[in-house]
Order: structure tokens, then C-alpha cells, then sequence
């Protein structure tokens, strides 16, 4: 089962899908880390991150790029955190041409591989800003990409201020 968390910044869909993976049964749990981190503050989320899931069983998978080649056990639920960074590293970080290909391809290699995967995206596309063509053209690619990874999913769910709404799938 593949199971799409998007929302914004701070809505609370990072604790909403590791809920999810917890509340699953499931023995194995893996957490798939796609931030690079860069500064200070970007440390500062990392940590927060790590101390929400403390004594929850998860393992982690440092997974920046190339995520159909991340060594998954078979069965386990899997928590990827998140869809953003991993396309924005894709992106801005090789091969263009085939970013939203490696993605995707990882993506289905994980719903084959795991018995629950959930992926958290953020939702950036709101703000109304108008950004330089570099910036919009990764946007528009992971815009592609939420709207291939939700058609993928068995069930979506969008985050608003820590109340998660179901848009597609059936509820447990």
C-alpha cells in the first residue's frame, strides 16, 4: 500500500504519516532521510525530525538521490520524508533530463518492495509568487510528480492545521 501525505510547512504531516507507519502493526519500520543538509537550520530540522520519531522503532535510511537503489528490506513499513527534497535534489543536483524518471521509478520501487509506504510532499504551490524559470521549472516538475505519486496511491491525504483530510482511498 502506497500511502500520500501532502501539506504545508508546520501543518503536521510529518507526525500524521509517522503515525501512520507506527499505528501499522508492521515490525520493521524504516525512515527514508532525503534532506541534504547544508546550514544550521537546516541541521535544526534534521534534529527536530530525529527526536519526533525517537522510541519509535524506526531505522534510518539516508537517501538524498537515487532512490530505486536504496537496499529496502521486503515487507517493512517505510516512512519517506520527503517527496520535495528528494525532487529538488534530483533536480538541482544532476541529470535534469531524467529527475522526475529516477523518482518515480524509485517510488514504485518502494510500493513493490514494503507492505506500507508513506510519503510525505510539501505543498508549495500556493503562495502565489512568481519565481525565476530555474525555480518554476522544478516546480512544475514536482508538481508532475504529486500528481503521479497521489495517482499511484491508495489513499491521500492533505494536513491542515494538524487535521488530516482524506482525498482519495478508503479509510482504515
Amino acid at each position: 500500500m502506497l500511502i500520500l501525505v501532502s501539506g504545508g510547512s508546520g501543518s503536521g504531516k510529518s507526525a500524521f504519516a509517522e503515525e501512520l507507519i507506527v499505528s501499522s502493526g508492521l515490525e520493521t519500520k524504516i525512515y527514508v532521510a532525503t534532506m541534504q543538509v547544508w546550514d544550521a537550520e537546516g541541521q535544526a530540522r534534521v534534529d527536530r525530525h530525529r527526536a519526533m520519531r525517537a522510541g519509535k522503532g524506526f531505522a534510518t535510511l539516508e537517501c538524498p538521490v537515487n532512490l530505486a537503489e536504496a537496499d529496502v528490506p521486503w515487507g517493512c513499513a517505510l516512512l519517506l520524508e520527503d517527496l520535495t527534497n528528494l525532487a529538488a535534489n534530483e533536480w538541482f543536483g544532476g541529470d535534469r533530463s531524467g529527475a522526475e524518471e529516477r523518482v518515480l521509478s524509485g517510488l514504485s520501487k518502494l510500493k513493490d518492495h514494503t507492505a506500507l509506504t508513506v510519503v510525505v510532499a510539501n505543498e508549495l504551490f500556493s503562495d502565489g509568487i512568481e519565481y525565476d524559470k530555474e525555480t518554476a521549472d522544478y516546480l512544475a516538475c514536482l508538481a508532475r510528480l504529486n500528481r503521479a505519486a497521489a495517482q499511484m496511491a491508495d489513499r491521500v491525504y492533505e494536513v491542515v492545521c494538524g487535521i488530516p483530510v482524506r482525498w482519495k482511498g478508503e479509510a482504515e
